[in-house]
């Protein structure tokens, strides 16, 4: 018996979690069983631990779309009894038993090896939020984004994708422009690097005209929404917006000009079911561009029973910077 997050509905219809007692037996079949160390929080998270959000298939569920933790056993032989993995994605968390419990049962094509000088903890203060902000960063990149070219956006600043790659952009020599409603979150994201804060209002709203100033090189965006229909138009020429997140919505009330006009490009990023290669490619950066010490100062600790809780938090912006949840207390 080992404890786990667990996920009950009632006959109603009606959800609810709390802490309870499993075994080996209940959890999905897969060839690797992982002593899970720590897990996070991400927005699909804060959905599972609620009514679900059309993600999770049946119930009981134990939710946790993230966990690092060491193999205890394996029938591939690509992983044995003591290597240090991570998983994020591939709906673990979501149709399958995920990260929030002591042990979890996942196929091996799942796992990625936990590259050299990070930690297990570290590992999940990244999670897929910040997972996410490395992909975006690099299609940017891949797209053409260099330092020179000026200025980069990053909305929802504050939050899990927008910490990270606010302290990335800045490590490797970005100015970042970062955006949040929360005026207390100035010198958290000044710390982190940020050389400009925009407030939200200044940008979240409908469009006025299809094209503005030329402002931004590019833009990591976690909000979706009218802000991202508003800054479309205000990218430079041949810029791109990296789309993570639909915090603010999924509609996108958006002007085709910008395209017509500046070629920006809307570049879609999914981190859920990313061949092998490309997070091998993501970790990897993640280890060099990412300031462990940045890292560090963003994480709030926190226990499985807290998660009811933090699952209301994210989903109502409450949470700053990166939840790390150590599932052995």
């Amino acid at each position: 018996m080992f404890n786990a997050l667990v996920v009950n509905k009632d006959e109603d219809g009606k959800t609810s979690s709390g802490v309870s007692q499993v075994t080996l037996e209940d959890l999905p079949d897969g060839e690797v069983v992982v002593a899970v160390e720590y897990s996070t929080v991400n927005w699909k998270d804060g959905l599972c631990l609620g009514a679900g959000g059309g993600l999770v298939r049946n119930y009981p569920h134990v939710p946790g779309v993230d966990f690092s933790g060491t193999v205890e056993s394996s029938d591939d032989p690509r992983y044995n009894q003591g290597d240090k993995v991570i998983l994020t994605g591939w709906r673990v968390g979501e149709a399958y038993w995920g990260g929030y419990a002591q042990k979890a049962r996942v196929k091996a094509d799942w796992l990625v090896p936990l590259p050299a000088g990070i930690t297990t903890k570290q590992a999940m203060a990244v999670g897929t939020a910040g997972f996410s902000a490395m992909l975006a960063i690099q299609a940017l990149e891949d797209q053409g984004l260099k330092q020179e070219h000026g200025p980069v956006l990053v909305t929802g600043a504050a939050g899990g994708v927008g910490s990270v790659a606010t302290a990335i952009l800045a490590n490797i020599g970005y100015e970042v422009a970062a955006v949040t409603g929360r005026p207390e979150a100035s010198n958290y994201l000044k710390d982190l690097g940020a050389s400009q804060i925009v407030e939200r209002g200044e940008i979240n709203e409908a469009i006025k005209r299809p094209l503005e100033a030329a402002t931004w090189a590019g833009c990591v965006d976690a909000v979706g929404g009218e802000m991202l229909a508003r800054l479309l138009g205000q990218l430079k020429y041949g810029a791109s917006v990296a789309v993570v997140g639909n915090a603010s919505g999924t509609a996108i009330p958006a002007n085709v000009i910008p395209f017509l006009l500046r070629g920006v490009n809307m570049l879609g990023i999914d981190s859920a079911m990313q061949p092998y290669e490309n997070r091998v490619r993501a970790w990897n950066r993640i280890t060099t561009d990412l300031p462990m010490e940045k890292l560090d100062g963003m994480i709030n600790d926190a226990v499985l029973a807290d998660l009811p809780r933090l699952g209301k938090e994210i989903q109502s912006g409450q949470i700053k910077g990166r939840v790390v949840v150590d599932v052995n207390k």
